[in-house]
């Protein structure tokens, strides 16, 4: 039985696990003709042939027969001894390839052909894209492109952390490895710096090769000496201090005599004429010939991760001081629409409608032909973002001109780059009745997610627009690619499906209904009529709003898609409607600003599949019930069944079965499975009374047939403005009421199920944005948060949800703070902006009682501006209400908005009672606001208590970013593959598990690029499996990857980098690399006490991570301070029963019999013991180790008591035993750093592997069986997750036991 009928075939075949097919490609959608061979494609086998480029050794070079030459340009652009050539072709047999060509479209290539490197003559593009490449070559150490936010350059400081392990890989270093933390790592530090954020990088300093390098004045050549090959000119000053003008010709590069300020177009002499400019300066400047060699070297050996670019712009923060250096390239961008390298692409401007539209339309049969469609989707929708992004700030910084200059700024809309922006505010009282300006601000993110949703369903012609959504300086502004053919026409003319006035005018169109009919299943959306203003029925398969527009080019386009989802009626009033009990007691319904809010997709999901597993429950119960009544009267059936089902649906009828009948209720659950299949499939063979059984739980659950399983939501009920004709009304009625059912779903199981999540601390947040992926996913509006932190309160486990509580509360506060603070910004001129957002966080954050703004100078400010100029570019407002705002006065704003916008009572009237009440540090509340809001503060430390002089300066305010919302597009047979791998590795089957994830790793490469949140994730599985494996050194060089990718694309401090760190410490360690194991855990602790401080569940993990490292290298005083930490954390967020406090214990006793201090050791092995004892009896392996661990310790402690006495008596004459003291051994803290991090090698008895060899045998050929016989006598392993990834998503191997709740799984074989 399908669930909605939207599953494909394969969840049914997941519980067995059957061997793999050939290609591992376990999911074959339905109608995949997934042959072997499609995967082979992917592996096409490489060959190497040899490169000769003038001037250097011939070089071979490994290529696969599906790249195209023109990646073979890209690699030789990119080699340290041919980076700096570009304008070059590639000749095989004299014959001169095609850049665009495939490699095995060539003739005659093959292993060992030469291919020759050939100069080309330049042309002016050529010539530009040359001193670009020259330039981003002397820039490629240089860190500012990623502080300042552009091309897709962000920032990784893994290196500094990892560098000296090179230099002391031979032989353990125990040499003295200094293992002393600084001050504020250790546990208890109050102070929170924030300069080791970014580290200074030795590199950074960079090496200068020239002092300016930048387009000559001369510029362009004049006629006559275009006639003679003159392109372009530049001037250049060398670090000798030598002016020089060059000019870039046809043939190359050479020296002419202009001066700054007299043109001599002729040679000069020696005139060094080069094909490259890298070869000139090379002759003229010996110190940029030094340089430059050092700095190639050093940008080859850098991690490739480190340098390539990211699919989406990531921004910092905080940045460091910089100069600000002459940059020509960086000029001219400046002034140009265009992006970067779009001189490749013919045409100069894009058409970005017709690109994003294109590449749906690519065919998606079999797997080679899905990636290529994937992977084109994926690059257009991250060059529209950066496109989009960029048009965006030019919009609100005045740079573009209006398409309507006349009309006031709010109503203006621009066209930039052949996208069209629109800013988020209530144009003409379209949103009069849903809310005004705040609804025409929260419209675009729901149209955005909208997009989102039908892009997932992917129909086949019905196309979207490219949608992203830019807050910037206060505004929002909405980018949409342009539908051909739109601007020509009115607005009415085109819509031919939906409403352009919120339902008074209703219009369908029957190829609509059918394209928007195959999304109605997964989206769950109802085909239902609505009554027009000439009361006629119009039939519907979408809300009202959705308008359907066919553009110039034929294709039918869906837009305003912003109420795909039904309206949380928690949030919508609507008169004579009485909300159930659930919804009443907690307070709603509740007033809103708008009436845009709609349910999760995520919500209506979980939703649904609540009701299923209620009528799979309920006709189960109706077949055991009668089996049971023998009486053939069909009428039995209607009285025997539960009364609750027709009352309340909500309440799933208890079964009264004992446990004998628990078994009958499972085959019954397949009874009804199979018999729902029969009447869905309706031939006719199932007998009455089976239909009715069916029947009665489709009504019980609100299912639209009577025969089958389907719910689904109308989304236009209570619209206002909507009407529905008489003859629908008892469909209306059984909408509006599961309208209200999933209202109550979302308050009576989905919050409280997170709640229970936190307790158990399946999900572990650590910052605002990992809370509000939590409760994202599961289906719970932000707007919800003061009801999760109320029930959090209330909660018995209190004391267990301590950080989810700070972290809430935190979030409130910062969102709050954003809101004001958005308003705030649009009344601020450019002059002023530093100005007014250093005082903004002054009022927020400062101890400083009272704040004053400084205004910007006077003879800045025009005296003479007429009060209303209608054209001003919106972010240039010039009056200063801003600067009397007040501390006091911003926190009772503050306080004020918590309570109306998320109905929570905040007890604080300033930021210090807030961090006092509930135990917030003022560096976090930094870092959430300005991830937030996009701006970007000085890196330094801030006396944020101080009560003389404010916290922040203008001159701390460095810059403002956008910050963005945009489409995901996701490689969907690399997700599968991705799945299919993790549930193999949960039965157990390791290496099926780990080649399956090979493969996705390769499909994620193939669509998204080197760099993706998902291939991060992927990264850390293989490290995983590696490990446990047993391979150290592919561990560490996958986990490292993983680390740097997620330092580039979530964030040098976001909570998975944190994880990742953590990951990495423990296989260094593995690797004997003991100091770079420590520096990398002290940078992780660092990291979590800047984003949350100390007392975090996560914490206790990480101390017992690093005091385990320190006891292996006989620190044992500092190890103690960190292990008694975790100890103390664990006992707080577990309980003092829990078995992972025991282990803690442990822990900390045998750090104690290490220092010979045996009563403590004693004193805590004791404690361990007793929960043990208690937790798993007496005759469990751990409680047995614990009693002989006991043992151990009495006799070394009588021992030691022994030889004392002797001293005592006889005196320093006595003839005394030495002491065995032993300092651990590294493999014996390896193996506890395996337990606590989760991971369970587990000895196998000798019957246990003959059972386990026979298995394998059966499941493999006899080659796989003996392999493992050698293996047999290695212990084998089994992997339960420590606890689940804070980040969620993807990467979440969710469904793992758990090594606290079960200390011994046995391997799942």
């Amino acid at each position: 039985m399908l669930l909605n009928g939207d599953c494909p075939e394969s969840l049914e075949k997941e519980g067995v696990a059957e061997p793999p097919r050939e290609n591992g490609l376990e999911e074959a959608e339905p109608g995949d003709e997934t042959t072997g061979q499609e995967v082979i494609v992917i592996q096409d086998t490489g060959f190497s042939v040899k490169i000769l480029v003038p001037g250097i050794e011939p070089f071979s070079l490994q290529v696969s027969p599906q790249e195209m030459v023109q990646e073979i340009h890209q690699v030789l652009m990119d080699r340290e001894d041919t980076c700096h050539r570009t304008c070059f072709s590639l000749h095989l047999d004299g014959n001169m390839l095609d850049h665009f060509s495939e490699l095995r479209s060539v003739e005659g290539l093959q292993e060992g052909s030469v291919l020759r490197v050939v100069e080309e003559p330049y042309t002016v593009r050529e010539a530009r894209i040359h001193v670009r490449h020259v330039r981003d070559l002397l820039k490629s150490l240089d860190p500012s492109d990623a502080f300042n936010g552009v091309d897709c350059n962000s920032l990784s400081f893994l290196s500094v952390f990892t560098d000296d392990s090179g230099k002391r890989k031979k032989g353990l270093e125990m040499d003295p490895i200094d293992c002393t933390p600084p001050e504020y790592i250790l546990p208890g530090s109050r102070e929170r710096p924030l300069c080791p954020l970014q580290p200074q990088n030795r590199d950074w300093k960079p090496l200068q090769c020239l002092k300016v390098l930048t387009m000559s004045g001369w510029n362009p050549p004049p006629g006559n000496r275009k006639m003679h090959g003159d392109l372009m000119y530049l001037f250049v000053i060398t670090a000798e201090d030598r002016q020089v003008s060059i000019t870039a010709s046809t043939r190359g590069f050479y020296l002419n005599q202009s001066t700054a300020y007299h043109f001599n177009p002729k040679p000069a002499s020696p005139r060094f004429l080069s094909h490259s400019l890298v070869e000139l300066l090379n002759q003229i400047s010996p110190t940029f010939k030094k340089n430059f060699a050092v700095l190639q070297k050093k940008r080859v050996q850098r991690h490739p991760f480190e340098r390539i670019a990211t699919p989406f712009q990531v921004y910092s923060w905080t940045a460091p001081q910089a100069e600000h250096a002459m940059d020509c390239v960086r000029a001219e961008d400046a002034y140009t629409s265009r992006l970067g390298y779009e001189e490749h692409i013919p045409g100069q401007t894009r058409d970005w409608n017709e690109e994003l539209q294109t590449t749906r339309e690519l065919p998606r049969k079999n797997l080679p032909e899905r990636l290529l469609r994937e992977r084109a989707i994926f690059k257009v929708h991250s060059d529209f973002t950066a496109a989009a992004t960029r048009g965006a700030m030019a919009v609100i910084d005045g740079n573009v001109m209006a398409i309507n200059p006349s009309e006031e700024t709010k109503m203006q809309m621009f066209i930039w780059n052949n996208i069209f922006f629109s800013l988020g505010f209530d144009v003409r009282d379209h949103y009069k009745d849903f809310g005004g300006d705040v609804a025409a601000y929260v419209a675009p993110t729901n149209d955005l997610n909208g997009v989102r949703t039908y892009n997932v369903v992917d129909v086949e012609g019905l196309y979207t627009l490219g949608t992203v959504v830019v807050d910037y300086r206060g505004y929002r502004v909405t980018a949409q690619s342009i539908i051909p053919g739109i601007l020509e026409r009115d607005q009415e003319q085109s819509v031919i499906y939906g409403s352009i006035d919120f339902g008074k005018t209703v219009v369908s169109h029957p190829r609509y209904l059918e394209l928007l009919e195959r999304t109605s299943r997964p989206l769950k959306i109802l085909r239902h009529r609505v009554l027009n203003d000439r009361d006629e029925e119009v039939e519907l398969c979408s809300s009202v709003e959705c308008k359907g527009i066919i553009g110039n080019d034929g294709r039918h386009y869906i837009l305003d898609l912003l109420r795909t989802f039904p309206p949380d009626l928690n949030f919508l009033p609507v008169p004579g409607e009485e909300l159930p009990e659930e919804c009443t007691r907690a307070g709603f319904p509740r007033t809103h600003r708008h009436k845009l809010c709609c349910l999760r997709q995520e919500l209506v999901d979980a939703f649904v599949e609540h009701r299923y597993l209620l009528f799979m429950k309920l006709a189960a119960l109706q077949l055991m019930q009668q089996k049971a009544s023998q009486l053939q009267t069909p009428s039995s059936l209607e009285n025997g069944g539960p009364s609750s089902m027709e009352s309340k649906p909500e309440d799933p009828p208890r079964m009264e079965a004992g446990s004998e009948e628990e078994g009958s209720s499972a085959s019954g659950l397949a009874k009804v499975k199979e018999l729902a299949e029969t009447i869905a499939a309706d031939d006719g063979t199932a007998d009455p009374r089976s239909r009715e059984v069916i029947r009665n739980a489709c009504k019980a659950v609100g299912s639209i047939s009577s025969t089958a399983f389907d719910i689904r939501f109308n989304p236009d009920i209570f619209s206002p403005g909507v009407r529905f004709p008489e003859s629908c009304q008892d469909e209306v009625r059984d909408q509006k009421q599961l309208l209200k059912d999933a209202a109550a779903f979302l308050l009576s199981c989905q919050i409280p199920g997170l709640v229970k999540d936190c307790t158990e601390h399946a999900v572990l947040p650590m910052d605002g944005a990992t809370l509000a992926e939590v409760m994202r996913q599961r289906g719970i509006n932000m707007r919800y948060l003061g009801k999760v932190l109320e029930l959090v309160l209330r909660s018995p486990a209190r004391q267990q949800l301590d950080h989810i509580y700070k972290i809430g509360i935190g979030e409130l506060i910062t969102r709050s703070a954003k809101h004001i603070f958005k308003t705030y910004l649009q009344g601020v001129e450019l002059s002023g902006l530093s100005a007014a957002i250093s005082h903004f966080l002054n009022c927020f954050l400062s101890s400083y009682p009272n704040p004053v703004a400084h205004l910007p100078a006077d003879e800045l400010v025009s005296k003479k501006r007429s009060k209303r100029r209608k054209n001003r570019p919106p972010g240039a407002s010039d009056n200063t209400a801003w600067a009397v705002m007040t501390p006091q006065e911003l926190w009772r704003n503050i306080c004020q908005e918590a309570k109306n916008y998320f109905d929570f009572s905040l007890e604080c009237e300033t930021v210090d009672q807030a961090v006092e009440t509930y135990g917030l540090q003022k560096i976090t509340l930094l870092r959430e606001i300005s991830l937030k809001t996009g701006i970007q503060v000085l890196l330094k430390e801030y006396s944020f208590d101080s009560r003389h002089k404010p916290t922040f300066t203008e001159e701390d305010v460095l810059n403002i970013f956008p910050v963005v919302k945009h489409v995901n597009p996701k490689a969907s047979d690399a997700f599968h593959f991705f799945q299919s791998g993790q549930a193999k590795v949960q039965q157990g089957f390791l290496k099926e598990g780990c080649e399956l994830i090979n493969e996705a790793l390769n499909l994620f490469n193939n669509v998204y690029g080197a760099m993706h949140v998902e291939t991060c994730a992927c990264l850390r599985l293989l490290a995983r499996l590696h490990y446990i494996m047993g391979d150290y050194a592919e561990a560490l060089s996958n986990q490292q990857k993983a680390v740097l990718m997620s330092e580039r694309v979530m964030g040098i401090e976001h909570p998975n980098t944190i994880q990742e760190y953590m990951h990495l410490a423990l296989y260094c360690f593995a690797s004997s690399q003991l100091s770079t194991s420590l520096s990398l855990l002290y940078r992780a602790r660092y990291l979590m006490l800047l984003v949350f401080g100390e007392d975090h569940p996560e914490m206790a993990l990480l101390d017992n991570n690093i005091g385990l490292v320190l006891h292996g290298v006989m620190e044992y005083d500092l190890s103690l301070r960190f292990l008694e930490n975790a100890l103390a954390v664990s006992t707080k967020y577990h309980g003092p029963k829990a078995l992972k406090v025991a282990l803690s214990h442990h822990l900390v006793a045998r750090v104690y019999e290490s220092k010979a201090e045996f009563r403590s050791a004693l004193q805590h092995e004791k404690e361990g013991y007793t929960i043990y004892k208690t937790q798993l009896g007496e005759d469990h392996e751990k409680t047995k180790e614990s009693s002989e661990y006991l043992k151990c310790l009495t006799q070394q402690a009588v021992a030691l008591q022994r030889t004392m006495n002797e001293i005592y008596r006889n005196g320093s004459s006595a003839n005394i035993p030495p002491l065995k003291f032993t300092a651990p051994s590294l493999a014996s803290v390896l193996e506890q750093l395996n337990v606590i991090n989760g991971i369970l090698f587990i000895p196998l008895s000798q019957k246990d592997l003959e059972n386990l060899k026979a298995e394998v045998a059966r499941r493999h050929q006899l080659q796989e069986a003996s392999r493992n016989r050698d293996k047999a006598e290695e212990p084998m392993a089994t992997e339960p997750e420590p606890e689940p990834e804070p980040s969620g998503g993807p990467e979440d191997l969710g469904s793992e036991p758990q090594a606290a709740k079960d200390p011994s799984p046995s391997v799942q074989g």
